[in-house]
This record gives structure tokens, sequence and C-alpha cells, in this order.
């Protein structure tokens, strides 16, 4: 019986020895959705040291997730990998709409602007001098874009530029090429591409990073204001860990520590803090690909003229719809 004993004491402490290794569900770490700028090592390296004043915050580790593309990151949102993430509009709209992940906060730029603008680039002594050069030669020049999930490398040129004349950029140009920002400004400047998507926050990285090609660019045209970048999370993580997240970065680069804080953001891009924001924020994406959906709708062949009216009205009631869920999930 002494010996009986002796192991079941041996066996409960080797048990609770288990139990104390073993992590708490609460402690696994939170997966960060980096959006891609540049590789996912260059993201990464810049994200870092701020995710490092997180983890310490929180007491809790975070776990840097770096793709190369938008679609890698949609995938990964879309199969609940992330807990949160600093996204695009494009992407945290198709988030939310999903309903597992909602918006608190929005980059600030320590310029004030509220937003950013989409650009086409094309070779400083390039013979296109403005848009309609483009347009009066289909099928003659070399196209690069970024990805259909980014606002700023297709979704808005798209919508402003060509759905309106009933065009499609995929079938306009004698071929396009799909890349990230940097490398297409590359493309450009290489006089491997014609002319090019980017955006003015990028493009001030790109011309500190490669000023030599950055002085061989010309901006051809400029978008409409494109509101800045959003940082989303889970829906279903508990309420108070949500709560320190938000105020983690609402509060960073505002406190005692501001100055050293705000100098870890700037290794992300020209950021100067966080400020609090909701689900509506993202009413403006929603306009755009409402627009756009709806220019494609008018530019396509339909069988006869109830079956195009159909079609625009749901659009139109898709998008009522949506508008009034965006406004209502807000804080």
């Amino acid at each position: 019986m002494r010996f009986f004993a002796r192991a079941l004491a041996l066996l409960a402490g080797l048990l609770s020895g288990f139990a104390a290794a073993a992590p708490a569900p609460e402690e696994r770490p939170l997966i960060f959705g980096i959006l891609p700028i540049g590789g996912p090592s260059e993201s990464l390296e810049a994200w870092r040291p701020m995710l490092d004043d997180m983890e310490r915050s929180l007491h809790r580790h975070v776990r840097p997730l770096s793709v190369s593309t938008y679609e890698g990151l949609a995938q990964a949102l879309a199969e609940d990998r992330i807990d949160l993430a600093f996204v695009s509009g494009k992407l945290a709209l198709d988030a939310v709409a999903r309903d597992r992940m909602r918006v608190f906060a929005q980059l600030t730029r320590g310029d004030g602007s509220r937003g950013y603008y989409s650009v086409l680039l094309v070779e400083k002594n390039s013979p296109i001098r403005g848009v309609d050069d483009i347009f009066r030669q289909p099928g003659h020049w070399r196209y690069a874009r970024g990805e259909a999930l980014s606002v700023s490398g297709y979704v808005v040129p798209e919508t402003q530029l060509f759905a309106g004349r009933g065009l499609d950029s995929d079938t306009f140009f004698a071929s396009v090429a799909v890349d990230n920002h940097q490398n297409n400004a590359l493309a450009v400047a290489n006089r491997e591409a014609d002319l090019a998507t980017n955006n003015t926050a990028d493009l001030e990285r790109f011309a500190q990073r490669f000023p030599e090609q950055y002085a061989r660019l010309r901006i051809l045209w400029k978008s409409s204001l494109i509101p800045h970048a959003v940082v989303i999370m889970r829906t279903d993580l508990p309420p108070e860990l949500r709560q320190r997240i938000a105020a983690f970065f609402t509060g960073y680069a505002k406190g005692k520590n501001g100055a050293a804080e705000l100098a870890r953001l700037k290794l992300i891009h020209d950021i100067s803090g966080f400020a609090p924001a909701g689900n509506d924020t993202l009413v403006p994406f929603a306009d755009i690909a409402y627009t756009l959906e709806r220019r494609r709708a008018l530019g396509a062949q339909w069988v006869n003229s109830a079956a195009l009216d159909a079609r625009l009205k749901k659009l139109d009631d898709d998008h009522r719809a949506l508008v009034k869920r965006l406004a209502i999930s807000s804080p």
C-alpha cells in the first residue's frame, strides 16, 4: 500500500509538472499579419521593434506573419490564422464583411495627411505625356500593376481609369506584369515596363531606397484621395485582451517613450501613430468596389436591358446593405 501511495504521488507530481509546462490556452502567441512592403523579410524587419514593444506591453508573445503577396495574407485571414493585422482597405473590407474581424485603429502620418494617392508611373523621357496617349494605342504598351487586392495598385486605377472607358487593363495592354510596388517602379525605371501603378506613400519609401532609379521616374496620373491603411483584429478575442491591444496601438508613440517609439514606427513607413477607428472607416473602400463593379456591368454585354437592370439593382442593394452594416458595427 505504501508503494502504491508513493507511485500515485509520483504520478501526480509528473502530471502537475506537465500541466505547469504546457501553456494555458490564453497564453498562445498572438499572430500579427503584415501587409507586404517590398519583400516578406523587409516587412518583418521593419515591424519587429514595435512588435517587441507590444509583447512587453501585453505580456504575451506576438508572432508576425509576413507574406509576399496580398493573396497570401487574404488566405491567412480567411482561414482564421491571424489574430490582428495591418492591412489595406480592400483586405480589411473582405475580412470585416465575413464578420471575423473589426477595425480598431488607422495609421496616422506626421504630415497630418488623411490618406494617400494611387499613381501611374512612366519613365522620365517616355513618349507617354498624358493619359490620353495610353488609350490611343491599344495593345501597344507594357503595363505593370499590383495584385487584384491592392487598392492603389489595382482597384483604384482600374476604377478611375479603365472601367469608366469600358476597358479591362488585363486585356488592353500588350503585356501585363503583376508584382509589388517596389518591383513595378524598378521595372519602369529600368525600361522593362512602359507604365506601372504605385502610390505616393510607397513612392516616398522607394525614393529613399533607390534614389537613382527614382530620378528616372515621372508621375503621369494621380487618383482621388485613398484613406490610410487600418489595423483589424478578431472579434472572438476576449474583450479584455481586445481593449489592451487597442490601447497599445492608439497610445503608441504618445507616452513617456514617445520619441523612441516614433523612431521605431519610422522603420515601417512614415507613420506617426495610430488613431482609434471603426468599421465605418471602410465605407470609402466599399464605395470604390461598388463603383468598379457598376462600371464593369455598364460596359458588359447583356441579353437585354432587363438583365442589366437586375444586375445594377443587386449591386445597389448589396452596397446599401454593406454600408449599413459597417456603420452599425462601429463603436
